[in-house]
């Protein structure tokens, strides 16, 4: 029996206010399609310790970087829009060291909305930091009044997107105002809206599995197709593991 890949997931971290404790939490879609998919979820809270993830990593065989509020754009040198809502500085602090271990180990890694974000800023892309302003012409990708918001996507021929989704019509769920702007050197895009938005990309180095989309598989308002990329995902972890690759630490094993 092949044992079932460990898989990480972050979490989001709300600091307390009155008698409400700080605590972490996570959208359970995240680790029921991993679940689901193959995987074993293991879900990781904001550590203060770099040692300490470390070691974690060691345990894990891919990671889950889920989405959330807006990384703080101040960080990379660029200011911040009056549309943006800040995630906690706990979390957005431990989010970046752990983008930065995950990419030194070439760990399978699946990215999801502010997740695809800050992986491309890691390795120097950058970011539309308000779409309605930077791309005026585009479509709605965001609708405050309605969380199940869609609009049509266009995949690349031959891209995993395109194992995923295949010919026809395709819808995503969309809830973001930022989006990749320049796409880093190390990825390419293999999605689209049909106005030219980035929502999806993936790795260019055959020793680095990456999943990155912009909408949202893991929502209770994606479809059954969507659920295809969290299979594909786990797949692609055990295709690492048979060509002889060591997730924890991205070294290949030389029988």
């Amino acid at each position: 029996m092949v044992a079932k890949p460990l898989v990480g997931i972050n979490t989001d971290f709300r600091k307390g206010q009155g008698k409400h404790p700080s605590h972490s939490v996570v959208t359970a879609g995240y680790f029921d399609r991993i679940a689901r998919a193959g995987g074993i979820p293991v879900l990781l809270p904001p550590l203060d310790s770099e040692l300490d993830l470390e070691q974690v990593l060691n345990t894990l065989d891919a990671f889950v970087l889920i989405g959330g509020n807006d990384y703080d754009p101040r960080r990379d040198g660029f200011m911040v829009h009056p549309s943006m809502k800040l995630m906690d500085p706990r979390r957005e602090t431990f989010d970046r060291i752990l983008v930065e271990a995950i990419s030194r180990r070439r760990m399978p890694l699946l990215a999801i909305g502010a997740g695809m974000q800050l992986l491309n800023v890691t390795h120097k892309g950058n970011l539309f930091y308000n779409i309605p302003d930077d791309l005026p012409e585009s479509l709605p990708h965001r609708d405050a009044h309605d969380n199940a918001h869609r609009h049509g996507l266009v995949v690349e021929p031959g891209s995993l997107m395109d194992e995923v989704y295949g010919e026809g019509e395709i819808r995503v769920n969309s809830r973001h105002h930022i989006a990749i702007d320049e796409v880093a050197p190390c990825f390419k895009v293999t999605a689209r809206c049909s106005d030219g938005v980035v929502e999806a990309i993936e790795s260019l180095e055959e020793d680095w599995f990456v999943i990155g989309t912009q909408f949202h598989p893991e929502s209770d308002a994606a479809s059954a197709l969507d659920f295809r990329i969290f299979e594909l995902f786990v797949e692609g972890i055990h295709e690492q593991r048979a060509a002889g690759v060591s997730l924890s630490s991205g070294l290949r094993v030389v029988a």
